[in-house]
């Protein structure tokens, strides 16, 4: 079971790139060939799953079940402008009236203040 899943994840990461992949060469004026749209999508599946266990090493070294935006403000630390990015929308996030943010159902010890909805 969670080897299907792990290919419907491909498939959709491979789906998703292509789009992009064609939306980005109609507004440029560039064609991406087949085999760069599968390396382009291999690679950011391969990273997606190294940056997923990164965030739970680092909510386990805090010892939290949940990953938080401060997880994810870590992960992205190396590169300036996705620092910069996660920040940014991690404080539109925060600035949302309560009532208005994605609730997990949880209200335990896990959570922390910095929780915030999807980024």
């Amino acid at each position: 079971k969670e080897e299907e899943e792990e290919e419907l994840l491909r498939a959709a990461v491979h789906y998703t790139t292509g789009r992009m992949c064609l939306d980005i060469g109609r507004n440029q004026g560039k064609e991406f060939s087949p085999q760069a749209i599968a390396a382009i999508a291999e690679t950011t599946f391969r990273q997606c799953d190294v940056f997923a266990k990164d965030l739970e090493a680092f909510a386990r070294h805090a010892k939290r079940s949940t990953v938080t935006s401060d997880d994810v403000k870590l992960l992205a630390r190396r590169s300036t402008a996705l620092a910069k990015f996660i920040q940014k929308k991690n404080d539109l996030l925060l600035k949302e009236p309560k009532h208005l943010r994605k609730s997990t159902g949880k209200d335990n010890k896990d959570q922390d203040s910095n929780a915030a909805p999807d980024l």
